[in-house]
C-alpha cells in the first residue's frame, strides 16, 4: 500500500491516487472490508481468552508469595463467581424432579381419606402444621383416587397428581396446582407451616367433594 496521499492499491488490485485526507478514509473504508477480518477471532473467542490469560496468570501468582500471590488468588475467586453466575443465570435454579419430591405417599402404609384426614385433624389440634399439611394433601390425593378421577398409580408426586386432576377439575386446576407446591415446599423443601396453610388444603379437599368432573357432567348432560 502507497503512503498517505500518494495512493493505495485496493483489494481488487487496482491503484488510485487520491489527496492526503480522501486517501485516509479510503483506506479506513479499505480496511473494514470483510475480506481482511474473516479470519479474525470471534467476540467469544476473543473473552475466552482473555479469561484464559488471566486464569492462567493467576494461577501462576497462587504460586508464588506475597502480594503477586494474594493478587492472583482473588482474582480467581473473582473469575469463579462470575462463571457461577451466568452458569446460574443461563441454566436456572435447580428444579424439583423425582429424585428430591417422592411420592406424594411416602413410606406410609395405604389408607384411606378419611384415616388421613384423621391424621391431619389430629395434628393440627396439636398445632403441628407441618405434619397436618402432609397428610391433608395425602387425605386430598387418596380421595381422588377413591372417587376415580386419579388412578391407584404408586409413585406419583404431589405435582403429578395435581396436573392429572386438574384436567377432570379445570376449575379448580390452580388451586391444586398451588396445594401441590405448598406441599412440596414443607414435606421436602424444609418450609414452616402455619395454620393458614393446613386450612387451605382442608377447605380445598372438602371443596373437590362436591365437586363434579368434568367428564361427569358432560355425560349428565347428554343424558
Amino acid at each position: 500500500m502507497a503512503t498517505w496521499g500518494e495512493g493505495l492499491i485496493l483489494a481488487s488490485g487496482a491503484p488510485v491516487t487520491l489527496p492526503r485526507d480522501p486517501a485516509r478514509d479510503a483506506a479506513r473504508d479499505e480496511l473494514l472490508n470483510s475480506e481482511y477480518h474473516k479470519n479474525d477471532p470471534s467476540v467469544l473467542e476473543r473473552v475466552l481468552d482473555w479469561i484464559n490469560d488471566h486464569i492462567t496468570s493467576a494461577l501462576d501468582g497462587l504460586s508464588g508469595t506475597g502480594t503477586s500471590g494474594t493478587t492472583g488468588l482473588v482474582f480467581f475467586v473473582i473469575v469463579a463467581l462470575l462463571i457461577g453466575a451466568a452458569l446460574w443465570w443461563r441454566l436456572g435454579a435447580p428444579g424439583r424432579d423425582a429424585r428430591t419430591t417422592p411420592d406424594v405417599f411416602g413410606t406410609a402404609g395405604p389408607r384411606s381419606a378419611e384415616q388421613h384426614r384423621t391424621e391431619a385433624a389430629a395434628h393440627a389440634a396439636a398445632g403441628r402444621w407441618e405434619e397436618a399439611v402432609r397428610e391433608q394433601m395425602r387425605a386430598l390425593v387418596r380421595s381422588l383416587e377413591e372417587r376415580t378421577l386419579l388412578d391407584g398409580r404408586p409413585g406419583r408426586t404431589a405435582d403429578e397428581a395435581a396436573a392429572e386432576a386438574g384436567r377432570s377439575l379445570p376449575e379448580h386446576a390452580d388451586a391444586l396446582a398451588a396445594a401441590a407446591r405448598a406441599f412440596d415446599d414443607v414435606a421436602y423443601g424444609d418450609r414452616t407451616a402455619d395454620r393458614a396453610a393446613y386450612e387451605l388444603l382442608h377447605d380445598l379437599d372438602r371443596t373437590l367433594e362436591r365437586t363434579r368432573p368434568t367428564h361427569a357432567t358432560t355425560a349428565g348432560e347428554a343424558a
